[in-house]
Order: C-alpha cells, then structure tokens, then sequence
C-alpha cells in the first residue's frame, strides 16, 4: 500500500512502519517430545507435541482446548501446529521449529527477532531451503513410505480444492521440497494454511487406515507428506519466501542413548552383542543415520568399528577391542584412520601417517573396511545433483 493512500508523508510513513514493527508479536514454538535446553531468546516458546500420552517436563502442552494430540503418531509435530492454529490468539506472527533444528543466517548463527522483522518486511513467508533430490518426490516417497497416503492425499485434493491440484501434480513429480514443518509466518497466513492442511489429512484419514502395522517412524506418513504440501500452498498462492538454512544444535536423545549403549559394549568385547543392538534400533528408527541425527558422524564410525571388529575376528581370531576399548578414543582412532585414507587417494599422505597405523597396530582388515567407507561415500557424493554443479561451475 502506498503511503499516499492516506495522505501521509513519506518520511512520516516510515516512522509509522518502525514503530508497527517495534510492537510486531512474534513467536516461535520449537516443537519438541524430549526435555531439552530451551534457547534464553523469549521468542522462542517450547511446545510438547504428543503430550496426552506422554511425560510431562513442564512444557506447555497440545493436548489442551481444541486438539489432536492423540494423533500425534500419525501427525507428528502437526499436533503442534494444530493446536496453534485453534487455541493461540494473541501474536500478530508466528512460527514452529524443533526442539533441536532452528532456522539459521548466513552466518550460520540462529535467527534473531530483528532479522525475522526485517525479513517478515519484505517476504511473506520464511522456511527451510528446498531440498533437492535425485528423483522424482513421489519417487523417493514411495521407495521409503506409504504410497498410497501421498497419492490420497492427491486424490482429496484434486475433490476439495481442485484449484491446488495441477500444481499437486506437477511438483510431485519433480524433485524438491520442504522439509521439517518449520516456519514463520503472519498468524492470518498461519491459519490459512493450516485450514487447508488439516482439511486435506481429515478427508485422507476418512479414507485410508493409518493405524497400520507399519513402525513409528513410517507411521507419521502426515507429518512428512504435509513437509512437501507446504511447497504446493506456497507456489499456489504465489507467496514470496525467503528460504534458509537449518541448524543442528546438539543431537537428539534417541541418538546419544545410542552410543552410550554401543559404548558400554565395546567396554564389554562384545562385538555381535553391539551389532544385534545397533541393526535392532536402526530397523525401528530408519532415521537414526541421517545427518539430522547423526550429527557428529559418530554412529557411521561406530558401524565402521562394528564390521572392522567382526572380520578381523574373522581373520584373526581378535580384534581392535582386545587393545583398545574406550569409546573415544575407538572414535578418534577411526576417524584418523579415514583422514588417512582420504589423503592417500588425495596423493597428500604424510610421513605421520605410516607412523599413526604402526603404533596403533592398526590391521589390514581395518584398513581395507576404510577403504571401503571412502569409496562407498565418494560414489554417493559424486550422484549427488550438488556435486556436479559444483563441478560445473569450477
């Protein structure tokens, strides 16, 4: 709108619109299952999702006023959002992250209030980056989840909101999306985005069984299709976005448990009895090796150690653990076993080098299980689509 419309001066406009954004009431909800450390900001509000049937750690919960959150094991962190939408009256913005993944700057720095009020000035909505991927969306959805939930949710679509669905079609056929359900966003544009969602997975529910034998992680097939919806209502209603990166601050409960137990079996020799657990949680959460849980790459060393430790007992009758048995120092010795590794295919190995395998006694199993490590993750980066435009454009 421009400041003549009403007859004001620009400069007079201008000090109008600094003191508006000085009273902007913004606020962030990190969605969160666990107890964690919740940032000092103000903005930033815990929010327990799942609460009804969870441990209650003092958070503000979703499971009161109008509510879902007995869904939440098909909804995910949606519970959240929906009990935003219903029962949060009283900001003029509003937004949803993790309790662990936060909307980031260039700076890789969380965002502050004054840069989302500078943002929020020009942009209608702020969001993760799309992520790319190396196939279609409804490819690489039905290699991993419930087909027939994301083609349902097509389906209502294409009957509730017809207007949505060429780009429906459209976009899940190419190969990006949102991810994460984080964003900040007017509570107007909020509210109309969730009417829409939750209209579209109400109807889907009516018509498909979500309580499936499937496991946790697969069963909150909403929560993920609604990541990709986000796109669809984006371009739909040609809002402009201001995409960012995501940052990891700390690593998720699930995982630390992890290593700790691993650990307590190394501490042990008990090497099948650390790769029986490990394959066990893996097959109940899929999730457990991506980089959004595995931040410090710690559990991929700890698969290395695994399969080292197995075929040298194999070959050798022992294995690394009859001479070292502490968690770290396993960590730090594999891991400047596959420095070693990359800088020899780099031609930039180091007299150091040679010195670190001798004294570490490292065998020719461990070394042939990192040469395996690398060439396996050389493979996956050189068929990723950010790889080769790096290429190009070198």
């Amino acid at each position: 709108m421009c400041s003549g419309c009403w007859g004001i001066k620009p400069n007079i406009w201008n000090t109008f619109f600094t003191l508006w954004v000085m009273r902007m009431n913004l606020k962030i909800y990190a969605m969160t299952h666990k107890q964690f450390e919740v940032p000092t900001d103000p903005m930033y509000q815990p929010l327990h999702v799942g609460h009804v049937s969870a441990t209650d750690f003092g958070y503000s919960g979703d499971d009161t006023g109008d509510n879902i959150s007995h869904l939440n094991c098909y909804y995910s962190e949606l519970t959240g959002h929906y009990w935003l939408w219903k029962n949060c009256k009283d900001v003029d913005y509003i937004g949803t992250c993790h309790y662990r993944r936060y909307l980031i700057n260039e700076q890789e720095k969380v965002l502050t209030k004054s840069e989302y009020e500078n943002l929020l000035k020009d942009y209608d909505l702020v969001t993760t980056k799309r992520v790319i991927l190396n196939n279609s969306y409804h490819y690489g959805f039905s290699a991993n989840h419930n087909i027939k939930a994301l083609d349902t949710a097509g389906e209502v679509i294409r009957d509730l909101y017809p207007e949505y669905y060429d780009a429906y079609i459209t976009l899940v056929h190419q190969n990006e999306t949102y991810f994460g359900n984080m964003f900040v966003t007017s509570k107007v544009l909020f509210d109309k985005y969730c009417e829409w969602l939750f209209t579209i997975f109400e109807e889907v529910s009516n018509r498909i069984d979500l309580d499936t034998d499937e496991d946790a992680y697969h069963k909150r097939v909403l929560g993920f299709i609604s990541e990709f919806l986000l796109l669809v209502w984006v371009r739909v209603n040609n809002l402009k976005v201001y995409e960012c990166k995501v940052g990891m601050l700390g690593e998720k409960a699930e995982t630390r448990e992890l290593k700790e137990t691993l650990a307590e079996y190394f501490k042990k020799k008990d090497i099948e009895g650390a790769k029986a657990y490990f394959l066990k949680v893996k097959e109940a959460r899929p999730d457990v090796m991506m980089e959004a849980s595995d931040v410090t790459g710690e559990l991929r060393i700890c698969m290395q150690i695994i399969a080292t430790c197995g075929k040298e007992i194999e070959n050798y009758g022992s294995s690394v653990l009859d001479r070292e048995t502490d968690f770290r120092k396993l960590v730090a010795m594999f891991t400047e076993l596959n420095n070693i590794v990359y800088r020899k295919h780099r031609g930039i190995s180091r007299e150091a080098d040679d010195l670190f395998l001798k004294e570490n006694q490292i065998s020719d199993v461990a070394v042939s299980v990192a040469e395996a490590v690398y060439m396996a993750v050389t493979k996956a980066v050189e068929k990723s689509p950010e790889f080769w435009e790096r290429r190009t454009t070198l």
